[in-house]
């Protein structure tokens, strides 16, 4: 027997996935999908061992790093197409995800000025861990369970 993701939480990853760059809220996900908050919080902590706070946050410094790593773009641009609408709070979650501030890993990633070897190191650490929650999240997906229509057609009369 299969045991399948649950479609709730594929359904809240896609969701996400769709609208990284915008706000979302509890309460957003919460009137989209008809659950209580305190359910989806639950249930997304359980499936994915992960708060799906902390998830959306993960995600949105991944997209960062890759905006930083394929554009030009000021930091201020990056946090905003990135789903951030403070450059304070891009900072400080980019720091507390990656180790180090934003301007330290764009001088890495775009290598335009040397840093430690320490800071190397935790740079590329953290991008490994974020790089793994992405493919946990991709394994997730794929274990979604079908959507099968019944092959038989349903009447009121037999």
């Amino acid at each position: 027997m299969k045991l399948y993701s649950n479609s709730l939480i594929c359904n809240i990853l896609k969701y996400i996935d769709e609208n990284i760059c915008n706000k979302i809220t509890i309460n957003d996900l919460e009137q989209k999908f008809f659950y209580n908050r305190f359910y989806i919080m639950k249930l997304f902590k359980k499936e994915l061992k992960i708060t799906l706070i902390d998830y959306l946050n993960k995600m949105r410094i991944y997209k960062a790093i890759m905006l930083i790593k394929e554009t030009d773009n000021s930091l201020l641009n990056i946090a905003f197409k990135s789903g951030f609408y403070s450059i304070e709070y891009f900072s400080e979650t980019f720091k507390n995800i990656i180790g180090l501030n934003p301007q330290i890993a764009k001088h890495y990633l775009k290598q335009t000025k040397k840093i430690t070897s320490n800071q190397i190191e935790v740079i590329n650490h953290a991008i490994i861990e974020l790089y793994k929650l992405k493919q946990f999240k991709e394994k997730y997906l794929l274990n979604e369970k079908p959507n099968i229509l019944p092959t038989k057609k349903l009447t009121i009369f037999k």
